[in-house]
């Protein structure tokens, strides 16, 4: 019970929940406003603004908020003006609906921000092509549009100028509560009763969402001047989390061991239970800091574990006189690892220390490097002109949509002629995403949400007949409830959309038994016609992206191996530049194991390679585990014979240079010359503890990525079966 209210505290806290209160405060406020001054279609109008200008409302830096939901209220503007006259004639209608909807669609070219001004535009364009209205009404119409649009977009800026931390504030503990729940999947790799092949997707799976709330919180951290550069205490605590976060995350990565083998040698002994339970507890630790941060309180820290640590060296060391056990070295170094994880828990629980004293950094300079973490903008023809081509998923995108668009104007006109056929149209263009995977699963959740939310919303309104205050508080519910839902589960999100909308439909006088039937069959029509369009038309199947994304982790897995390299040869890159290469790996190693999951949910005749994909997948988690783990080591000076590991590190990148060459006909440029080791003088005598693990974890890069390679020929074999076989991963392998 405690767990639920506390995850119920951490929704109302979230990003969604305010997202969410926001949209549903801009959107109802005209329509109430002006329906209680006698003027509810002029009110509903100005609402249809705003719901097209809030879809733009996206996270991210307040200036491109601003910027962004600027342009998506101009083109809403511009696109209901040409609805409104194209619409009196059917010809001049397919025009507009044929060249918009292809044009809006190429906007996701300049990114996902773009693509939603595309969407709010194509949207309205939808929304207004069934309202009747002569021609000396349309230019007012279109204005009454655009006031609706600037009402929310000045709302939405005035919520972040007088909370002007709330967003980064919501998108770090969010990210913090991603790094908690990895961590906790981590933690089960260390009990004996779970399934190691399993817990490899699933921590593969959440990596994808760590970078994902990763990158959210660094666009707004890095590129909000206010944080980067202003010395407040509050933009100091929250720069200084984040980065202290991702330092963590980069720990928790390389707190690599063969799970494997743990469990075999030690799993009798109860010593790896005792262990998933210290993590755990760490994962509640950073969960209370996340759930401070969101709500801007204090925190004081509410897990010591001084007292479990101290145990557990005393179980280990008890254990390491037993024969039968053997050597104890790996759960020492487990031990090493927990303490230092415990410890940087420590430091980022002082920051929210009323008296404590937060570093002092120079602003100007650090906001030139932090501007090397972020991807610039760039808005130009070029990128727009060099995309017209089928070689383009964004212009295969645009194909499917126009054509999805044009097919269901065609089907709601002959077919589908009641008073909302052009939600066929609607469904089929919202539905249609760039890969058939998301399409089919938007399409399941549409019809799923629709059904479910149809059954409530005629349940209210037959229950509460004679009961408007209620039927509308409930409707301020459902919009509630669904706007905050809308990035978080769209399921949750249309099962409560569809009776916000029944309750509405309602109130305006329509029968709302003819509502839900028209909304269920024009969602099921819209739905086939996206998954159609997603399958047969310019199609983007995973398997054939699958080689672009495996050359990119293989291109960063060589650069971050190289920043190693540059250590052990006495010539240490910039912190920056490791931390840029670090994350570069992170990054595409997110982006591989996501498309992944995304082939998975592609008919099998169109999957390829499934085991050998996976096995890339989780070699590529073990090396660059294992490449932060040696990183570590390296950081306070490297050992005196260190250098005899440039050997390994050498044929280590040499063979990822091999794989990349392999799954691209151009070849990548070769890696930057390593400076020769000096002459090995060290005979194994004279080897330390520590300098054996090192060389031995260096000797381990080397064979990760031989198995990389001979993985890489798998994949690319000609006579691969493509149904999909599961096969298990043997850890460290």
């Amino acid at each position: 019970m405690a767990t639920f209210f506390r995850n119920l505290q951490y929704f109302f806290a979230s990003q969604d929940f305010s997202d969410g209160l926001r949209t549903t405060v801009g959107i109802l406020t005209p329509a109430l406003v002006c329906s209680l001054l006698g003027h509810l279609e002029m009110g509903m109008t100005l609402s249809l603004g705003a719901v097209g200008v809030s879809v733009t409302d996206t996270p991210g830096p307040v200036k491109h908020k601003r910027n962004g939901m600027l342009y998506g209220a101009l083109f809403v503007f511009v696109t209901t003006l040409l609805t409104g006259f194209a619409r009196l004639h059917p010809v001049a209608l397919g025009v507009e609906i044929t060249v918009l909807s292809f044009f809006f669609s190429m906007l996701l070219v300049y990114g996902a921000r773009a693509g939603a001004v595309g969407t709010a535009a194509l949207l309205l364009m939808i929304l207004q092509m069934d309202k009747p209205l002569a021609p000396a009404e349309v230019l007012p119409n279109a204005l009454l549009v655009l006031a609706g649009g600037l009402w929310y977009m000045a709302l939405a800026l005035a919520f972040f100028r007088v909370l002007p931390y709330r967003a980064a504030q919501q998108a770090l503990g969010e990210n913090i509560h991603a790094v908690a729940d990895f961590l906790r999947i981590k933690a089960e790799f260390y009990r004996t009763t779970t399934n190691l092949d399993d817990d490899y997707r699933r921590l593969v799976a959440q990596q994808v969402t760590v970078s994902e709330k990763q990158d959210a919180t660094r666009e707004i951290m890095f590129k909000t001047r206010r944080l980067v550069q202003e010395s407040t205490r509050t933009s100091r605590r929250l720069v200084l989390t984040f980065v202290d976060m991702v330092d963590l995350y980069d720990h928790i990565t390389a707190t690599y061991f063969d799970n494997a083998a743990l469990r075999e040698k030690f799993g009798p002994t109860g010593i790896l239970e005792e262990i998933a339970v210290v993590i755990e507890r760490l994962a509640d630790e950073l969960d209370a800091i996340s759930f401070a941060i969101q709500t801007n309180r204090t925190h004081r820290r509410t897990t010591d574990l001084t007292a479990q640590l101290e145990q557990l060296k005393t179980r280990i060391d008890a254990l390491t006189g037993d024969e039968q056990v053997g050597s104890t070295l790996v759960l020492k170094k487990v031990l090493v690892s927990l303490r230092n994880l415990t410890q940087r828990v420590k430091d980022i629980v002082i920051y929210f220390q009323a008296d404590a004293e937060l570093p002092k950094v120079a602003r100007a300079a650090n906001a030139r490097e932090y501007a090397r973490f972020v991807s610039p903008l760039r808005f130009s023809w070029e990128a727009l002109r060099d995309n017209l081509t089928l070689s383009s998923s964004h212009f295969r995108h645009a194909a499917r949509v126009m054509l999805a668009c044009v097919f269901g104007l065609l089907v709601s006109k002959l077919f589908f002629t009641g008073h909302h056929s052009y939600w066929v149209l609607m469904t089929s263009t919202l539905m249609l995403k760039p890969s058939f995977s998301l399409t089919k699963q938007r399409n399941y959740q549409r019809i799923m949400g629709t059904l479910i939310g149809g059954l409530i919303g005629v349940g209210v309104l037959l229950l509460l007949p004679t009961h408007p205050r209620v039927q509308f508080g409930l409707l301020v519910v459902f919009m509630l409830t669904a706007y905050s839902f809308q990035r978080r589960n769209y399921v949750v999100m249309v099962i409560f959309l569809t009776p916000y909308l029944l309750i509405l439909f309602s109130f305006m006088g329509l029968a709302y038994f003819n509502v839900i039937e028209e909304r269920v069959t024009d969602t099921a029509v819209g739905c086939a016609i996206a998954l159609a369009a997603s399958y047969l038309l310019f199609p983007n199947w995973e398997s054939d992206q699958l080689r672009s994304y495996m050359r990119a982790v293989l291109q960063a897995n060589m650069a971050y191996l190289q920043q190693i390299a540059q250590r052990l040869s006495g010539q240490p890159p910039s912190l920056t530049d490791y931390k840029l290469a670090r994350k570069d790996v992170y990054i595409s190693s997110a982006n591989l194991g996501a498309a992944f999951q995304r082939m998975l949910s592609e008919p099998k005749s169109k999957q390829r390679h499934n085991s050998d994909v996976h096995r890339f997948v989780v070699l590529n988690h073990i090396l660059s585990s294992n490449m932060a783990t040696v990183a570590a080591s390296l950081e306070n000076g490297v050992p005196q014979h260190a250098r005899d590991g440039l050997r390994p590190v050498k044929q280590a990148l040499s063979a990822l240079q091999r794989s990349a060459q392999q799954l691209t006909p151009a070849a990548p440029a070769p890696a930057p010359p390593i400076p020769a080791a000096s002459p090995a003088s060290a005979t194994t005598a004279t080897l330390t503890a520590d300098d054996r693990l090192l060389l031995d974890q260096l000797e381990f890069l080397q064979k990760v990525s031989s198995d990389i390679g001979r993985t890489t020929e798998q994949v690319l074999a000609e006579n691969e079966a493509p149904a999909y076989k599961k096969s298990p991963v043997v850890a460290g392998s």
